[in-house]
């Protein structure tokens, strides 16, 4: 009888996980959509939104991961894990996507910074958007590699999303602290310290991940420390690497294979 209790204690604390990552994937997608409602959602309902192809492209595929994550988590929730693992390579294909298609994106936005005239703050800005998809890549394949590993796997995907989510922020801290700008000039790219806060803004899910942990399991799982350690030191340490040399290099080796 003890033994029926335990399994069945443990099945509940399994499910009501489940049901806690299914929650957090909800409100991942509503910072993702309210974040760009001001400068995407609400110009393209009225109309009124102006931007290259490319950047339709960017929303389809980073919006569709933002839906993507709140299918399966739910599924895994619901107990449905057939189906949430036949999804899996669709989730593949559409990381993949995410990775070429936020590498175009950020080299466009280079190049079109540059022809603005702010070659110097373009070139330092450029690290927010390709240091951020390939930390993307980067835990995306370590959560494919630990896909039988459900502890694993929930927590970096978790990690995962919460860091694509530092742009969404971004633009409300963009909307509120910084000057009113002139219709028809262009804009300079921030500089890079106003994106520290942003990120730690997003890093606020991971936390909760964490406080999670520790009241259901007694200590924070070992991927929370590491991938949101690591994701938290890349925040941080964009600021002095935008100003390397060793930078400058990567921009001048992006601007060359940009199209």
């Amino acid at each position: 009888m003890t033994t029926l209790t335990a399994v069945r204690d443990d099945a509940f604390a399994a499910t009501a996980t489940d049901r806690f990552y299914a929650r957090m994937a909800v409100v991942c997608l509503a910072v993702g959509v309210v974040g760009f409602a001001p400068t995407y959602w609400v110009p393209l309902v009225r109309g009124t939104l102006d931007v290259s192809p490319l950047a339709h492209a960017h929303a389809l595929f980073f919006y569709g991961w933002l839906l993507l994550f709140v299918r399966q988590s739910s599924l895994a929730a619901s107990g449905q894990m057939v189906r949430h693992r036949a999804s899996g390579l669709f989730g593949i294909a559409l990381a993949s996507g995410m990775f070429f298609v936020g590498l175009g994106m950020a080299m466009h936005s280079l190049k079109e910074s540059i022809a603005d005239g702010f070659e110097a703050a373009a070139r330092a800005f450029a690290i927010v958007p390709v240091s951020g998809i390939a930390l993307f890549a980067i835990l995306f394949a370590l959560a494919i590699v630990n896909v039988r590993d459900s502890d694993v796997h929930k927590r970096l995907m978790l990690v995962n999303t919460a860091g694509i989510l530092q742009a969404a922020v971004g633009r409300w801290f963009v909307l509120f602290l910084a000057p009113p700008r002139t219709p028809g000039v262009p804009a300079s790219p921030p500089p890079l310290f106003v994106t520290v806060m942003p990120g730690l803004t997003v890093d606020l899910l991971i936390v909760a991940g964490m406080i999670y942990d520790w009241r259901t399991r007694g200590r924070v799982h070992r991927v929370y420390w590491i991938a949101g350690g690591a994701t938290l030191a890349i925040q941080l340490l964009r600021v002095p690497l935008s100003q390397t040399s060793a930078w400058l290099t990567v921009t001048h080796w992006l601007l060359a294979v940009a199209p």
